[in-house]
């Protein structure tokens, strides 16, 4: 299978990292949600990069399926999907931090990143 298909299963587990660290020191799990509303600080940033990494797995995933359904070489979208895997953590660590300036440029490389394997079938372009 290619490695295309099996970032989908770590930009899947990229969340559940991110909260990871977010929730931990958290005692209450009857109410998760509640909980997270009272999380300052970095955790509370990590909380929302979490929200962030859910919200842009979709589309990633849709873009990897579809790029290698409709012809893609399984290799560019393999590279393209370590890319975007190594954007996304970056996003990550930057909003963890307090880096907005990084933190925005590395979601934009995500993004166009994915832009680039959503459109590979149709421009045609293979590098590998």
């Amino acid at each position: 299978m290619p490695f295309a298909y099996w970032s989908i299963l770590i930009a899947a587990a990229l969340p559940l990292l991110i909260v990871g660290y977010a929730k931990s020191g958290c005692r209450d799990n009857n109410t998760p949600r509640d909980s997270a509303d009272n999380l300052t600080g970095a955790r509370r940033r990590a909380y929302a990069a979490h929200q962030n990494a859910f919200e842009s797995l979709p589309f990633y995933a849709a873009a990897v399926l579809g790029a290698l359904t409709f012809g893609a070489s399984a290799k560019t979208v393999g590279v393209l999907a370590a890319v975007y895997l190594v954007f996304r953590i970056a996003h990550a660590l930057f909003y963890i931090a307090d880096k907005a300036t990084p933190r925005s440029l590395a979601y934009a490389g995500g993004f166009f990143t994915n832009v680039g394997i959503f459109a590979l079938p149709a421009l045609q372009i293979n590098f590998i």
